[in-house]
């Protein structure tokens, strides 16, 4: 990296909290160093509070390009000069170019999600999802399935601030899509165990198993899982959330965590940032995914 750095480099960032864990200075700074491009990546602990500060700081250093993770998806957006139309469907951002202090926001979760799981060969088209959480990545994930052509789209979420979300995620569904989407109160077990029963693929899109909340898991019953239900957990870190190792244990062979979906939701805003592809296959070793 000394020798890559010169007083050219020019910058891309991730902003977001809790963020120390990410892998994705790891899968940028690899693709720069592959494809002979004088960039570099840093990760920055950026809340809520420090948002609007952080904004700025992109625009007067002439950053590149950011990356935006939990909890800032969405209260992004009034910062920005302009936003994508999936990024105004989904109404969260997760990159962020900068045109010349022109700063256009897009959505690549959603992408993530469905190539990732098209690489372990499920096909979302036709197929019923049971999913939790209507944040950021939750609602990237029930546009994107819907406009891939998900059968149905089952969102369940606890009754907070993000349920009212839910519920809109759910009518844009509805309207934009041929997908029937629903939502219920994750308070509701029985619902919410009867939709796990009834789908193919079961996504949690919530912080639950990522720090600090490793030990909880939305899903605990076992009566519920088959061998053919799919389940794809978010997080990442650690990679084996309580989710992963439940399902696991009671019989569910095909669970994946949220490294493939970073993996290619990542190489569209390479693409979207610097113009150029990531080297997949070369991430893929650096990350210890081949």
């Amino acid at each position: 990296m000394a020798e890559r750095i010169t007083g050219h480099t020019l910058l891309v960032s991730l902003i977001a909290t809790p963020i120390r864990h990410s892998m994705s200075p790891t899968m940028w700074n690899e693709s720069f160093a592959k494809n002979g491009m004088d960039y570099a990546y840093l990760a920055f602990e950026v809340g809520n509070d420090q948002l609007e500060d952080a904004v700025k700081g992109i625009r007067a250093l002439d950053i590149k390009g950011s990356n935006v993770s939990m909890p800032n998806k969405q209260k992004i957006i009034p910062l920005l000069d302009e936003i994508s139309p999936a990024a105004k469907l989904a109404g969260a951002v997760n990159t962020v170019v900068n045109q010349d202090g022109h700063l256009v926001g897009h959505v690549t979760d959603g992408t993530g999600c469905m190539r990732a799981l098209r690489e372990e060969g499920f096909d979302i088209k036709g197929k019923v999802v049971t999913l939790t959480g209507a944040g950021g990545a939750g609602t990237a994930i029930a546009i994107q399935a819907s406009l891939d052509g998900a059968k149905e789209i089952r969102i369940f979420n606890r009754d907070d601030e993000h349920y009212a979300t839910a519920v809109e995620n759910a009518r844009k569904v509805n309207e934009n899509t041929d997908t029937a989407a629903t939502v219920t109160p994750l308070e509701d077990q029985e619902a919410f165990k009867k939709s796990i029963t009834e789908s193919d693929i079961y996504i949690d899109a919530t912080s639950a198993g990522m720090h600090p909340q490793e030990d909880v898991s939305l899903l605990d019953d076992p009566s519920v899982l088959r061998p053919d239900l799919v389940v794809f957990d978010v997080v990442y870190a650690p990679a084996e959330t309580k989710l992963l190792k439940f399902v696991r244990e009671n019989g569910v062979t095909k669970a994946y965590n949220g490294l493939g979906m970073m993996l290619y939701q990542g190489a569209e805003a390479f693409n979207l940032i610097t113009g150029e592809e990531m080297p997949i296959d070369h991430v893929k070793q650096a990350l210890g995914l081949d």
